[in-house]
């Protein structure tokens, strides 16, 4: 594993994995700040603060910014979630020193135009507009406030229009001076790149960074509970249950893995092949599991007529019985070998190598050898698959339906 990993002085932890079998690089910085960083009344900031941070600095235009890197054949981009917000470019291996350049400046140096502000504020409320108008995104939304009302963990990456409208350019800027620290950034590289080189690049640029943050997110509660939105001018019915799951670095995060990529991670999985391939009843339907630094979820999703809800239910809570009562050795094995080669394939790729050693080193503070997990792949047996599904459908479910119903479907375990 050709992983390297320095620390500068101020706090920021540069991270390479170098392929020589490769002409370019994947590379960015990752803070560990996002939405559930946010108080109630900034909700949506994080989000807001990532779309500014390209809207021009000292020295660059928004135009020169999306300029330098497309002239040489890169590109770059930028995303939000709850817990992480990253900046990140693939260029050719000559190119590293200008997207390392590149990203510092947005990072340190971003001015927040007034009226680049305003017109960004209006290109978000449409982005708002647009989740709203899209049922199966939406409906993710309202899942998660659900499952963690009050808190956070459950309020939109986007925020509520409302008050991304109120949020001002002093807000943005005090809150990325406030978060964007040395101690809880990332620098990621993955493909042709030296270390040595990157790590002096790093030091050279990022030089304005204040060393660490004083804001913690608010520890994950999860608590349960039941959302129905009567929409009919949809054609079908969107429905996301969730239980209670585990953390990142809990032991059995990867037993559940296995367990929620038999039961609906594919076309062999249990859901799939019950209630859309035997059945009919569903178009799309598939179950997840989303972990966050203190606490996590599985989760369930099935896309349906109105007219096929009533049925699919009752044979959905069946699966989810049958689950805990038995899984085979055969599916335990078929599931991990798919885990495994999604792992392995994905190593291929610079930029899932890039973005997987920046998680690995904020939940990790290390990176993870991609033989260490597979060895705990390996390590869950039918036993472990069973007691964490057993675990996890005994706790308070979340269950979240939109679409053309005018009353919640009837779900019991």
């Amino acid at each position: 594993m050709n992983v390297r990993v320095t620390t500068l002085e101020n706090g920021l932890r540069v991270v390479t994995d170098y392929m020589d079998s490769v002409q370019s690089v994947s590379l960015g910085a990752w803070i560990e700040v996002g939405a559930r960083h946010e108080k109630p009344e900034i909700n949506g900031i994080s989000h807001f603060l990532e779309h500014m941070a390209f809207k021009g600095t000292t020295t660059r235009s928004a135009q020169d910014l999306a300029e330098e890197i497309e002239n040489v054949g890169g590109h770059i981009n930028a995303y939000t979630s709850r817990e992480n917000t990253a900046y990140y470019a693939k260029v050719l291996k000559e190119d590293v020193g200008l997207a390392v350049d590149v990203i510092a400046d947005i990072l340190q140096n971003s001015v927040m135009d007034p009226e680049e502000l305003e017109r960004e504020r209006s290109v978000i409320l449409q982005e708002i507009l647009q989740a709203n108008d899209t049922p199966d995104d939406i409906i993710f939304d309202h899942f998660q406030l659900t499952a963690y009302p009050d808190q956070a963990m459950g309020r939109p990456v986007l925020g509520e229009a409302d008050i991304v409208k109120s949020l001002s350019r002093d807000n943005i800027l005090g809150y990325m001076q406030d978060n964007y620290a040395g101690s809880n950034m990332v620098f990621s590289a993955a493909g042709n790149v030296d270390h040595d080189e990157l790590v002096a690049l790093v030091r050279e640029k990022f030089t304005k960074l204040k060393p660490s943050t004083d804001i913690k997110p608010e520890p994950t509660q999860y608590k349960g509970g039941t959302f129905l939105e009567n929409r009919p001018s949809v054609e079908q019915v969107h429905v996301v249950i969730g239980f209670d799951g585990v953390k990142y670095d809990d032991p059995d995060f990867y037993a559940l893995s296995i367990f929620s990529t038999l039961f609906g991670g594919g076309m062999s999985s249990r859901l799939f092949q019950e209630i859309r391939e035997k059945r009919g009843l569903v178009y799309s339907i598939y179950s997840f599991v989303s972990a966050y630094d203190d606490g996590g979820m599985l989760g369930l999703y099935a896309g349906t007529g109105p007219e096929d809800v009533a049925e699919m239910m009752p044979v959905l809570v069946d699966e989810i019985k049958k689950s805990m009562q038995e899984v085979t050795a055969v599916e335990v094995d078929r599931a991990r070998a798919q885990l495994k080669s999604s792992i392995l394939m994905s190593m291929e790729s610079t930029s899932t190598r890039c973005e997987q050693l920046a998680r690995q080193m904020i939940v990790f503070n290390r990176p993870v050898p991609a033989e260490e997990v597979v060895e705990k792949l390996d390590a869950v047996d039918v036993e472990a698959v069973l007691q964490v599904a057993q675990k996890v459908f005994a706790t308070q479910p979340t269950l979240a339906v939109l679409g053309p119903i005018s009353e919640l479907p009837e779900f019991s375990l």
